[in-house]
């Protein structure tokens, strides 16, 4: 008897070994994964479809300006010690590499935009003819390299519903990629969520050709909108251009004025990172209606309208409809 108990307690202390090892394996799988969103929207967009298993800090928070944002310290280190990155693309970024070489961030980039047809600047009917000078002047302290030409891709690409399925798409095979264990997981919740995004843009197609196409135009304070106009056919005149920090010159602004007045652009809108003066401005010498806020490329603080991606084109989809009804 003697010689067999030390197998057999050889193999119970290898069987507890086995048990232990699996109950810690699960405790580092259960681990949620570190990742980053350069900006609001899209971090929400990764907190749905990454839920508990993803621990997630955005660098751009709610009302914050993406164009004119300086990133700290802190930033480097969230980004040190993160696993993935999802950043927009499109140029929207502008300051982000820097910031990813300063924090030696070795870890998978997914670009939520990847597959986008990008719209270009410019060129939109009568909303376009003056903004191609903005864009010239205006994207310049963004790019030094000379191509801040008309050209450029539009960023603003959530502002169409049938983009955000394709954001939530990337999100979901990017953090699936970078933890394949839960990749089912990110795959079911992305399809829940897309579900969501294809109903309210047909809500909102539905809502939009309820209105006479002569009023669906309006001013709004930076050029964030063209991708909404071009889906849910509003044209979107942007007293600004592209950045939220250019001053347009008297004469833009009282071109944009006669706009108004000769095509009888109904409402004007203000948005949640820019200064409402200019907009205020146009309203008082048009006679044209103040909507209310939009949410352009900044969710709301939590509580107010826009907290979360979709209650944002919520949102916004009912003030430009309430604001255009005949």
């Amino acid at each position: 008897m003697r010689s067999i108990l030390p197998a057999r307690r050889r193999a119970l202390l290898a069987a507890a070994g086995l048990c232990l090892s699996a109950v810690f394996g699960a405790a580092h799988a259960a681990e949620p994964l570190k990742a980053v969103a350069s900006f609001s929207i899209l971090g929400d967009i990764v907190r749905e479809v990454g839920g508990s298993d993803v621990s997630l800090t955005t660098l751009v928070g709610p009302d914050g300006d993406a164009h004119e944002y300086e990133p700290t310290p802190g930033d480097a280190k969230k980004l040190s010690a993160a696993r993935v990155l999802f950043v927009n693309g499109l140029d929207f970024e502008t300051w982000l590499p820097k910031l990813t070489k300063a924090s030696g961030f070795a870890g998978q980039t997914v670009v939520a935009s990847q597959g986008v047809t990008p719209r270009k600047f410019a060129g939109h009917g009568d909303a376009g003819k003056h903004d191609d000078h903005d864009h010239d002047h205006d994207h310049g302290h963004d790019h030094k390299d000379g191509h801040h030409h008309h050209g450029d891709a539009d960023p603003h690409a959530w502002q169409n519903l049938a983009n955000g399925v394709i954001y939530a798409r990337n999100v979901a095979e990017g953090l699936a990629g970078a933890d394949p264990a839960r990749a089912d997981n990110y795959r079911q919740r992305a399809t829940a969520y897309i579900a969501k995004l294809q109903a309210l843009d047909a809500n909102a197609k539905k809502m939009f050709a309820a209105i006479p196409a002569e009023r669906r135009k309006v001013v709004t304070s930076h050029d964030a909108f063209g991708y909404f106009g071009d889906a849910y056919g509003v044209t979107f005149i942007s007293a600004m251009g592209v950045s939220t920090d250019a001053e347009p010159s008297a004469g833009e602004v009282a071109a944009i004025i006669e706009q108004v007045k000769r095509e009888r652009v109904p409402a004007v809108f203000v948005e949640n990172i820019t200064s409402p003066k200019l907009v205020q401005q146009i309203a008082r010498e048009t006679g044209a209606k103040v909507g209310g806020t939009l949410y352009s490329d900044a969710l709301s603080k939590p509580g107010q309208p826009g907290a979360t991606y979709l209650e944002m084109f919520e949102w916004n989809v009912r003030q430009l409809a309430a604001a255009l009804q005949p």
